[in-house]
């Protein structure tokens, strides 16, 4: 056991020496992970609530998952996009037939697709005399500079800068200063309906029938980011359907690739020509194996997944509201839509991560004093119940005198 021991602390001095301090890591090497938990080389076991930050959507290792990776690995790994590729072809036909919209453009992950998004909204607004890009206080849509430049958070962009031009962010929910933000001069809204890194945030209806009379008076294009609450989090395919209204591109990440790194951009009828050929383009992105394994998740979700989200949801959510009812003074409000969940706290959520952690259960703090839950999708009351015992439990150990 010692020797274990010894493994974990040099391979995290290790991690100390040899990567860039970006990350503030949980204190657990990882050995193996399976279905809603993941096993450190310690040998302990712990329930896993965070899913890769909402990014394992059939949990660990799912045997589709593996069969559908050695299956498209025997044939190929990587050609390129100078191919066409059958795997990701049908996962575009998939896709549009599921959602609705009309084009699909891949790439690597949630801020890749962010930027493709700036990018589309720049293309679209320089043929319609527009400029302006409008997003969310609270609103979380990658690292990269376009991504940055229309996020708020302070830590993520103080040491950093310029960013770019003709963008804004304003306050969530804010129906009055929404009305004296956007204009005739205004290309693109970008807003998550649920925000995750926010806080899990939610638009109200109020918010949103304005947005939409706005964009029918000043027609401007609606992103809709969907990294981290689309694909089946919320309960349906997308977020935005909970509000029944239809964004003109869609931005997509986390759980399409079922733990592979998958994103991309859906494109409304309307902008299926924004782009001639050699206008945006990606080495990586639609990758052959990433595509096999968002061909399953897709799959599942047709198949009565998004039904169990909804169930599941439903019931983690009554089990929170509990746990809120006992603990007033510690939990504030219970948040979030299908298996996207929230606890405000009255105090920082990095000490209830850390009581979680302590008791072999894993979830992450979001804006500050909210603890962020999401699960893999195929969650059961099993784990659920077994999560909302161990959440008492760190609660109760929690002085906040």
């Amino acid at each position: 056991m010692q020797a274990i021991e010894n493994d974990r602390s040099s391979l995290i001095e290790s991690e100390h020496d040899y990567i860039l301090n970006t990350y503030k890591r949980l204190p657990i090497v990882i050995d193996k992970a399976v279905g809603c938990r993941v096993i450190d080389i310690n040998g302990n076991e712990y329930l896993d609530f965070l899913a890769g930050i909402a990014v394992n959507a059939l949990g660990h290792s799912h045997p589709r998952i593996i069969n559908a990776v050695q299956e498209q690995i025997f044939r190929y790994m990587h050609v390129s996009n100078y191919f066409y590729q059958d795997t990701q072809i049908k996962l575009a036909q998939n896709l549009c037939r599921m959602s609705g919209f009309s084009k699909v453009f891949f790439t690597n992950s949630g801020t890749e697709a962010t930027e493709a998004a700036i990018k589309l909204i720049r293309r679209w607004g320089l043929k319609n005399k527009k400029t302006n890009i409008l997003a969310f206080s609270g609103g979380f849509h990658g690292r990269t500079y376009g991504a940055l430049s229309i996020m708020d958070k302070p830590r993520y962009k103080d040491t950093m800068g310029p960013f770019l031009p003709n963008t804004q962010v304003i306050p969530l929910n804010d129906i009055e200063t929404l009305m004296s933000s956007v204009n005739s001069d205004t290309a693109g809204v970008v807003l998550e309906f649920i925000q995750g890194e926010g806080g899990i945030s939610i638009l109200t209806p109020e918010f949103v029938e304005m947005l939409m009379e706005l964009k029918s008076v000043h027609n401007f294009l609606l992103i809709a980011d969907e990294v981290q609450c689309g694909i089946g989090r919320s309960g349906r395919l997308f977020a935005f359907e909970h509000w029944n209204i239809r964004p003109d591109v869609i931005i997509m990440a986390k759980g399409m690739g079922g733990g592979l790194p998958l994103g991309g951009l859906l494109v409304d009828e309307n902008l299926s020509d924004i782009w001639e050929t050699g206008m945006h383009g990606t080495t990586y992105g639609g990758n052959a194996v990433a595509c096999a394994t968002g061909m399953v998740v897709l799959e599942e979700l047709e198949s009565g997944l998004m039904e169990h989200v909804q169930s599941m949801g439903e019931y983690f959510r009554r089990e929170l509201e509990k746990i809120h009812a006992t603990n007033p003074k510690k939990v504030l409000q219970v948040r979030g839509l299908g298996l996207m969940c929230g606890l405000l706290l009255s105090f920082d959520a990095g000490l209830l991560v850390n009581a979680l952690l302590e008791r072999k259960a894993i979830a992450n703090a979001a804006s500050g004093n909210v603890l962020r839950m999401v699960p893999p999708l195929i969650v059961g009351k099993t784990e659920i119940n077994e999560f909302v015992t161990i959440l008492q439990k760190a609660l109760d150990s929690i002085d906040i005198q």
